[in-house]
């Protein structure tokens, strides 16, 4: 079928489970993908931020690198396979490839955020824009799956405090006290007796 064949296509040889709740095959590809995409353009757009040093903006030029150095390191963690020629790549790739992807989430997110501040226009804004919505989709990962209907039905109508009278519920006004009366103007509106 069509996800078997980008799944074969996007898979590393020797790959193992990641550790965790198993995700979606479209939400973990898809990331990986999204991850080599947003490495190509900050490279190209970090390239063309450096050459703003024509303009002599030496500030852009530094985003500029950073841009490149952001997009090389996401392009060798999503597709080690185009860095054979490097020797230690696939040791690097398989000790991230360990750790949580909270960790790769954040990793993404900070690398984006310092060339868009320091230079901050189109070429910035998309090519590390993408560096960072590949970092968000890693955190929506390591967030997990959400829960099953029934499960979320349960949580929500969970009584505390069983076997007294006044069971309390959590929901919206929860944290009000229980004996708590609702305002009643016995008066006129707008007198005041006390001044």
């Amino acid at each position: 079928s069509f996800a078997e064949k980008i799944t074969g296509l996007l898979a590393r040889p020797n790959q193992q489970e990641p550790i965790g709740p198993e995700q979606p095959w479209y939400l973990k590809y898809g990331s990986r993908l999204l991850g080599i995409v947003a490495a190509f353009f900050a490279i190209l757009f970090g390239l063309w931020n450096v050459l703003s040093i024509i303009t002599l903006s030496v500030t852009c030029l530094v985003a500029g690198i950073i841009q490149m150095v952001a997009g090389f390191v996401v392009m060798v963690l999503e597709a080690p396979c185009l860095f054979v020629c490097i020797d230690k790549v696939n040791v690097i790739v398989d000790q991230v490839d360990t750790k949580p992807l909270y960790l790769r989430a954040v990793l993404y997110c900070s690398l984006a955020i310092p060339p868009i501040f320091m230079c901050f226009g189109l070429a910035s804004l998309f090519g590390s824009g993408l560096i960072f919505a590949t970092g968000v989709a890693y955190g929506m990962m390591a967030l997990g799956t959400k829960a099953s209907s029934e499960d979320m039905r349960a949580a929500a109508q969970q009584t505390y405090g069983v076997g007294n009278a006044t069971a309390q519920t959590t929901n919206d006004r929860a944290g009000i006290v229980n004996n708590a009366q609702p305002f009643s103007f016995t008066g006129a509106v707008g007198t005041d007796s006390n001044v």
